[in-house]
């Protein structure tokens, strides 16, 4: 039930016409209260879609009461006419819900530069707001999906209350956020500027960290809204935990679902000077073709690891760093250490830890290997 689990909450997700399979690509989620806070946090890439350029304006005041969400077509530099279908759209939600169109995300995900016709999203709302259901948020969650081969879904409990979660996303994973189209829902009472303060925490070490490809979307979107209909108002460290989990659950499903990966990479990095300098070499590891190509053909090339690390500007000393591959110690003060013939990398979830000697600080960034399928499906996207 994902995001219809919390209370105050129902969705519906159907065919509009914009996939040419005919399934699903149209998707609502409604908060029916008593309460319409909301937080969201879009992608940093200067080149927005129209429904981000529209969404940024609906947030402001920190009240959302739907999220509709279309894949097909990512309505990203499509012109005046695409951001007129944006509008378009927010207004027969607004109409059909008898909301103001202000109050209404959207999102849109699929090929960029793809103008959706107009009349087949503005039916398929009407076909949403008829099959809105408490039950509705698996069919929401399909809807979505566009090269992912699974929906992707989550429930946390807290106590008496509860976050629900969906995301789509399987290619051009990299911050912010990853690619992705995600909705959150909680029966918490939460104020907005409480849930703006939890979802920059939760998001900074979940989906930022999640670097599958480098590639940073036009039409990343998440959303949290929260109804209040449970009447528990939780301690702001338990809600951010509980969004956390969800976070990172999904994040997690993001990882496992991306485009052709043959293995699950965690690049962990031990003893930095800060964090920020623990991130910038875990990322700079997870964005080495070299690297990824080789944990693909399985083979521990340690040196690759190296090689990444040279290239940040964090605090090291280049001839004392420890790697250790799946628990295997390969290099020990940046020198061979146990033989890499030990490491397995048959399984699909692979570790990589690099010990930085300069510090306390420590993150994780999570990645995944560089496939002959992945450059396959990439290369026929649009065709």
């Amino acid at each position: 039930m994902s995001v219809t689990h919390p209370a105050g909450f129902v969705a519906a997700g159907v065919p509009a016409g914009l996939k040419s399979t005919g399934a699903k690509d149209l998707a609502l989620v409604v908060n029916q209260g008593p309460t319409f806070d909301s937080a969201t946090v879009f992608t940093s890439n200067r080149c927005k879609a129209n429904p981000v350029l529209w969404s940024q304006e609906v947030v402001k005041d920190g009240t959302v009461k739907a999220v509709v969400l279309n894949s097909g077509g990512a309505n990203c530099y499509t012109g005046p006419e695409g951001f007129q279908t944006t509008h378009a759209v927010a207004e027969q939600v607004a109409s059909g819900l008898g909301i103001g169109a202000i109050d209404v995300v959207v999102c849109s995900t699929g090929l960029i530069g793809l103008a959706n016709p107009r009349q087949n999203l503005l039916d398929g709302v009407d076909a949403c707001v008829a099959g809105l259901a408490a039950d509705g948020g698996d069919d929401a969650a399909h809807a979505i999906m566009t090269t992912d081969t699974v929906s992707k879904q989550v429930v946390v409990e807290g106590a008496g209350w509860s976050i629900g979660g969906m995301a789509k996303g399987a290619g051009m994973l990299a911050p912010q956020l990853a690619t992705m189209l995600v909705v959150i829902t909680t029966d918490a009472v939460v104020p907005a500027v409480d849930l703006d303060t939890a979802l920059r925490a939760a998001t900074r070490v979940s989906f930022d960290r999640l670097d599958s490809d480098g590639c940073m979307s036009t039409n990343d979107t998440v959303t949290v809204m929260a109804s209040g209909a449970s009447g528990i108002t939780p301690s702001a460290d338990d809600f951010t935990h509980a969004l956390t989990q969800v976070c990172t659950d999904l994040a997690m499903q993001l990882l496992k679902d991306a485009e052709g990966a043959d293995h699950e990479i965690a690049i962990t990095v031990l003893n930095a000077a800060s964090e920020d300098d623990a991130v910038e070499v875990g990322r700079s590891v997870a964005r080495s073709n070299l690297f990824k190509a080789a944990v693909f053909g399985k083979d521990p090339n340690w040196g690759r690891v190296l090689a990444s690390v040279g290239t940040t500007s964090a605090a090291f000393d280049p001839a004392d760093l420890d790697v250790a591959m799946n628990g295997v110690w390969v290099c020990k003060q940046s020198t061979p250490a146990e033989d890499p013939a030990g490491v397995d990398l048959e399984p699909r979830e692979v570790s990589v830890t690099i010990d930085l000697k300069t510090g306390t600080q420590r993150a994780t960034v999570w990645t995944n290997d560089l496939t002959h399928a992945y450059v396959h499906e990439n290369s026929a996207y649009s065709s």
